[in-house]
């Protein structure tokens, strides 16, 4: 099982990555995301990362990115980091990605959601997702929550991670 770990800062460096030699130049990028206490995280971007809201990241956006804390990872500095989803961070909308249990509840404990309705459940591709979203890593993009333990929210996009 994945245990989701994030980064948050701005983005100081977009560029292209290869990591093997068949590879197309181009299909995968490496991202350099700065903390404001100058920590710096090298988040590589394939094909395969899901963005949310699909938006185009640009040098000087604030971000987070979500990996696998499990995934083996290279010992160099700054830390490079296969990124399993990329949010740009915004002030009306917040994203957690995480197992969340037969309760909606995350596995830190922190969060539980509430669907409603108009709660949109979706696959990566943005095909409707019919089935209960319990039990599953989830993209969660919600706004208020409560001030209890756990926090609730219902969530305006809940995207299953497969």
């Amino acid at each position: 099982m994945a245990t989701f770990k994030s980064f948050s800062g701005t983005i100081t460096m977009i560029d292209n990555f290869m990591t093997t030699t068949e590879e197309r130049v181009g299909c995968n990028k490496i991202m350099s995301v700065e903390n404001k206490d100058g920590n710096i995280v090298n988040f590589v971007v394939t094909p395969s990362t899901y963005f949310v809201d699909h938006v185009t990241l640009t040098l000087g956006d604030n971000v987070t990115g979500f990996y696998d804390a499990n995934a083996p990872v290279p010992l160099i500095y700054p830390p490079q980091l296969r990124a399993i989803v990329m949010s740009k961070d915004t002030a009306v909308q917040n994203v957690k990605v995480d197992y969340f249990n037969s309760a909606l509840i995350s596995s830190d404990g922190n969060l539980k959601l509430n669907i409603s309705p108009h709660t949109k459940i979706l696959l990566r591709n943005d095909q409707s997702f019919t089935e209960s979203p319990a039990n599953r890593n989830l993209i969660v993009v919600y706004g208020a929550t409560t001030r209890s333990i756990p926090a609730q929210t219902t969530p305006y996009k809940i995207i299953v991670i497969c």
